[in-house]
Order: C-alpha cells, then sequence, then structure tokens
C-alpha cells in the first residue's frame, strides 16, 4: 500500500463490488479513457455482457470512498492510488477487469500499463468519444437524472473544463464512437479477451 492508503480502503472498494467473476491464468485490463458524457460506463456494461469482467466505475468508487465527495484534486489522487492498488490486486488474483474512469492524460495511464505489465495481465486500451452536440444531449438528461446506472456527477461545464486536458494516447488503442452501433468493437474486444 502507498503512503497514506490503507488496506481499509482497499478492502472497502473490493467489498463494494460484490461477487467477483473466476479467475483466469491471463486476465485482462481495459483501460478506457473518454470525457464525460461520450459512453464510458455505457461501453463499459456492453462489454460486461459478453465476457465475464469486473467493471471498476471510478465515480461509484469515489462515493464508496467518500460520503460527500468534493472531486479535490487530492480526494482524486488518494481514490485513484487506492484503485491502482485494488486493481494490482484483483488481476494478480487472475480477474479481468475494466477500469471505467476518464483517464485523459498519459500520465495518470502510464501507471496502469505499469500494473499490466506487472502483473502480466493483457492491455486493451479503449478510447471512447462522441459528437459535442451528442454528449450535450446526454449531459442534458443526465442532470434530470433520468438513468438509474449513471452515477457521474460531471455536467456541460465539466466536460469544457476537461476537453483541453484530454491528451492523446500514445500507445495502440481502439477509438470507440458511441453515437454510433458498438457492437463490432465490444465483440472484437471480448475476443481479444478471451483468446
Amino acid at each position: 500500500m502507498g503512503r497514506g492508503q490503507s488496506v481499509d480502503e482497499v478492502s472497502r472498494l473490493r467489498d463494494s463490488l460484490g461477487e467477483l467473476p473466476e479467475a483466469v491464468v491471463k486476465p485482462a485490463l481495459v483501460v478506457v479513457s473518454g470525457l464525460p458524457g461520450t459512453g464510458k460506463s455505457y461501453f463499459c456494461r456492453r462489454l460486461a455482457e459478453k465476457t465475464p469482467l469486473v467493471i471498476l466505475e471510478s465515480d461509484n468508487l469515489r462515493k464508496v470512498l467518500f460520503h460527500s465527495p468534493c472531486h479535490s484534486s487530492d480526494e482524486s489522487a488518494y481514490l485513484f492510488k487506492a484503485i491502482h492498488n485494488l486493481v494490482t490486486e484483483l488481476l494478480g488474483k487472475g480477474i479481468t477487469l475494466v477500469l471505467d474512469a476518464t483517464n485523459l492524460e498519459e500520465y495518470h495511464r502510464e501507471g496502469l500499463y505499469h500494473i499490466a505489465e506487472q502483473t502480466g495481465a493483457k492491455l486493451i486500451i479503449v478510447q471512447i468519444c462522441a459528437p459535442p452536440e451528442v454528449v450535450y444531449q446526454r449531459l442534458q438528461c443526465r442532470a434530470s437524472g433520468k438513468d438509474p446506472w449513471d452515477n457521474s456527477d460531471a455536467d456541460w461545464g465539466v466536460y469544457q473544463r476537461m476537453l483541453p486536458v484530454a491528451e492523446t494516447i500514445r500507445r495502440n488503442h481502439f477509438k470507440v464512437d458511441t453515437s454510433r452501433d458498438i457492437a463490432p468493437a465490444v465483440e472484437k474486444i471480448a475476443r481479444i479477451i478471451n483468446k
């Protein structure tokens, strides 16, 4: 565990996941990257329908650790340190994971790439996108609270603030536009996981 991180926090996150799928010899770490409202959680749920995996949804896990999240940089650093510890632990046990978080900066993604290398997991990187007008409509719907699966508090203002932060993914990755049919991409990624 890192400095300031207790075993208790990682176990609280683990306990919030419910029953884990069966371990496999070569687990995969699917790193999802994308701005708010682009459809990351939708993609993750569709992938989970095709292959047994654990979805680590950062918005949900934040609420496990912080009763009233403030989304400060310190809070986020603390949260992601705990998530990275959990990812390391679960991959080490042979559990395939998908990390549903913005993961916009290469520096943060590099930490996940390193964990995949350390644990011998297959690394699959997926950039999720959608046209801004589609994202705007989705975030307007989010504000009305119509989607029971949506754990994010990010709105159009957050999307606009995060837009300049998004960095190019320097490794091979899939690009999935959720305003189109994502079934072919989901099928392809599921096949790679199950190879």
